[in-house]
């Protein structure tokens, strides 16, 4: 399940990005409930998740990741001699990080393999285990990448880099649409 979620994946992207701006604790709070969500309901639903219209849930991600994108442009720039830890509150960057794990990329290659593998072999709880795990293991890779580019590219360049991967998974995923 590791390398389907790692190969051609945007979830990588946004972790990265989101760790640019947020504490990697803060990000991977957020995105550890996520994905375990989405885990969970890969595992109850089973099969009936690889049923979602493609349209829905491209169109889903794709608002989410404007979203993202809005609320990254909304938030005030850093003052000077101002950290990024200072500036973020747990709550704000854990529910963002959530929400655009959560709510993008619904009937990917992770969940289907899930619900699949829970279809066939049944032990729910072992492979929402695995599963999460996976899951968690793909965001720990990203959130490590967006903590070094934290170290070594201004804030203001990251905002936008930030901003500018939002809205390319937007434009992506409505691409899908059609």
């Amino acid at each position: 399940m590791l390398v389907a979620e790692l190969l051609g994946d945007k979830s990588i992207y946004t972790i990265g990005s989101l760790t640019t701006r947020f504490r990697a604790a803060q990000v991977m709070a957020g995105i550890t409930v996520a994905f375990a969500a989405k885990m969970a309901v890969a595992v109850i639903l089973g099969r009936a998740i690889s049923e979602l219209s493609p349209a829905i849930v491209a169109a889903m991600s794709s608002i989410t990741f404007l979203v993202t994108a809005f609320l990254l442009w909304q938030k005030r720039p850093l003052e000077a001699g101002e950290s990024v830890h200072d500036a973020e509150r747990w709550p704000r960057a854990a529910s963002l990080s959530f929400g655009a794990i959560f709510l993008t990329e619904w009937a990917d290659a992770g969940q289907i393999s899930a619900a699949a593998l829970t279809a066939r072999f049944g032990h729910p709880a072992l492979i929402w285990i695995a599963a999460t795990a996976a899951m968690m293991t793909k965001g720990a890779l990203a959130v490590v990448a967006g903590a070094g580019l934290r170290h070594r590219i201004p804030q203001a360049g990251l905002r936008y880099i930030a901003l500018a991967l939002c809205v390319a998974m937007s434009i992506l995923s409505a691409m899908r649409i059609g």
